[in-house]
């Protein structure tokens, strides 16, 4: 596979071999396919040839009454040909569509079970483009250009053989625009093979660019990177632009190639028939058929060539999928460890950096011991959300490591890791579906009454229970909306019902808004209560209700005690209090933001 991304991306050779094996396991379809498009193909020849026949019968003199059985005959051609015309562009789009759904589904399924640290460097942008522009651009080429570039490869390969039957040499006159067709392909599909790969990379850049811009868009007017960001956007919208435009330049220099071999073989025909007309050797109903058939081969050809277009989009998109699928799974311990004994949290000398990016994280080391609460504060930037993941076993750091129960994270599978460690972030989704089974996704076999009293530990219970159908009632897209506190009170619920003993909330109260912060809060507490955590705190109150504060600044640990001992010290932390209290007249609010990383 070739990288032109830090997502792979298959070649030439891999994405023929996926599309042969997709269509060995469907050669009924396949072959049931192709045979409607061979009759609707002959079916299409045949008014041209009964053209012939009727134009020679009149040449012979031939009364009215020879027309009516060729009229029947063209007639009967044209509604078989329509007939089975739709047919097979349904048989093609609909076996084409399976394969595209299986593929769909294994792309999706890869990139759920792809490690954190890969995504991280690919990007969402990455990954969405190839779910959504990529997946459309194939499905768009399954349903329109393959049904019809088959067909018009039907079409031209019998009116050729048609055209042979009349007289071979009138069939070697067509076929000589088959060499200029093949040198305006080889003109034109090595130069913009590429430009058209080039072009998808350019676009899921672009998506990259707007979909960090908006996620970020708090740090971004944290640090005034307003500017900056969308000359990036312009940069690659420019640049996909660019590439656009190339590719359409390129298009019309090969239409004018295509021009060119329609009128060589138009008149290669003509000029032969003639000739062979002349000598006796052919009559004119079959010339004027052999012509008629090349004519006719204009536009099936002309789209077949054109389509070539929307085929190399389609085929880069294609081969950016296959590249996905095929990825091959992490390499996993051989003996996986023995899942950990007891709940201590160990992150010791951590170094972490980001793709291209300067080092995150320096020698952070940090341990909770069970059961102790351990919030996480500091500035815009410090490392603590990659802390986070680390101690999570998401991200893995590039020194030190991060154990629990003195296991290495990295020894666990992920069915481990999983039951013992739970993360929760500000960004909490809520599944489309019925809330009960949203909730059972922690715990599948989770009863009503142990859902009842997850959402009871973290204050959800009255409202859930003041719901159209209570924990039935179907929330998510097309159902019920949910408040952002309501969301994160629903994922602080998975996390009772998971059960883990190592708990880390990344900033999971922020969304709540100064209104409604401190129910939320309590939640986090109550959710939390005997397990061993990590708090990346939004809010100085969960410092404060914290049995120690850990302060990052700029990738280290630069105080360590709890509140009041902190606050004493009069450090870094005592400065992130007293900016909270001048920020906030009155009584005494509940909440601080502090932005995140």
């Amino acid at each position: 596979m070739s990288i032109d991304s830090s997502l792979p991306i298959a070649d030439r050779r891999e994405t023929l071999r996926w599309l042969r094996g997709e269509l060995g396991r469907r050669r009924g379809g396949a072959i049931l396919a192709a045979g409607i498009g061979v009759l609707a193909a002959a079916a299409a020849v045949t008014p041209a040839y009964a053209l012939g026949v009727l134009v020679d019968r009149v040449r012979a003199g031939a009364g009215a009454a020879a027309v009516v059985p060729i009229a029947v005959v063209i007639a009967a051609a044209a509604v078989v040909a329509g007939v089975t015309a739709g047919l097979s562009s349904y048989r093609i789009a609909r076996l084409g569509g399976d394969i595209l759904a299986t593929l769909r589904e294994r792309v999706v399924a890869r990139a759920l079970t792809l490690p954190a640290n890969r995504l991280e460097r690919a990007g969402a942008g990455e990954l969405l483009s190839r779910v959504g522009p990529d997946v459309a651009a194939v499905g768009k080429a399954v349903t329109d250009v393959v049904p019809t570039m088959i067909a018009s490869l039907l079409l031209g390969t019998l009116s050729l053989l048609a055209m042979v039957g009349i007289d071979w040499r009138l069939g070697l006159a067509g076929l000589l625009a088959v060499p200029l067709y093949v040198l305006a392909l080889r003109w034109y599909l090595p130069r913009s093979a590429p430009v058209y790969a080039r072009e998808r990379v350019a676009v899921a850049e672009r998506s990259q660019l707007l979909l960090e811009s908006v996620q970020g868009r708090r740090t971004v007017h944290a640090y005034r990177l307003e500017a900056p960001h969308l000359a990036g956007i312009d940069t690659a919208s420019a640049r996909a632009r660019d590439l656009s435009v190339s590719v359409f330049t390129l298009f019309t220099r090969f239409v004018g190639r295509v021009n060119r071999a329609e009128f060589v073989g138009l008149t290669a025909i003509v000029v032969t028939g003639f000739l062979l007309v002349r000598a006796g050797q052919v009559t004119v109903g079959g010339t004027a058929a052999a012509a008629v058939l090349f004519h006719r081969l204009f536009n099936p050809i002309g789209m077949l060539l054109y389509t070539f277009d929307e085929l190399q989009a389609a085929g880069a998109s294609l081969a950016r999928l296959v590249g996905v699928a095929g990825m091959p799974d992490e390499p996993r311990p051989q003996e996986p460890a023995a899942p950990p004994s007891g709940a201590l949290l160990e992150v010791r000398d951590v170094r972490y950096r980001y793709p291209g990016g300067p080092d995150v994280l320096h020698g952070v080391s940090l341990r909770i011991e069970p059961g102790e609460r351990v919030a996480l504060v500091g500035s815009t930037g410090a490392g603590k959300s990659t802390l986070a993941a680390i101690a999570a076993g998401i991200l893995r750091p590039a020194a030190g490591l991060a154990a629990i129960g003195g296991v290495p994270l990295a020894d666990l599978d992920p069915p481990a890791l999983r039951s013992r460690v739970a993360i929760i972030s500000q960004e909490t989704h809520v599944f489309a579906g019925p809330l009960v089974e949203d909730l059972r996704l922690a715990r599948p076999r989770a009863t009503e009454a142990e859902v009842t009293a997850a959402l009871a530990t973290v204050g959800a219970a009255a409202w859930v229970a003041d719901l159209p159908d209570g924990q039935h009632t179907v929330v998510g897209e097309g159902g019920h909306e949910l408040t952002a506190a309501q969301a994160q009170q629903i994922a602080l619920a998975r996390l009772v019902l998971a059960g883990p003993a190592v708990a880390i909330l990344d900033e999971a109260t922020a969304e709540a808004g100064s209104f409604g912060a401190r129910d939320l809060e309590a939640a986090a507490l109550a959710a939390t209560a005997g397990r061993t955590t990590l708090v990346v705190a939004h809010r100085l109150t969960q410092a404060r209700a914290a049995d120690r504060v850990v302060v990052l600044e700029h990738g280290r640990v630069v105080e360590e005690g709890t509140h009041d001992e902190l606050l004493a010290a009069g450090g870094r932390y005592a400065a992130l209090w007293a900016a909270w209290e001048a920020r906030t007249p009155g009584p005494r609010p509940t909440a601080v933001s502090l932005s995140t990383d």
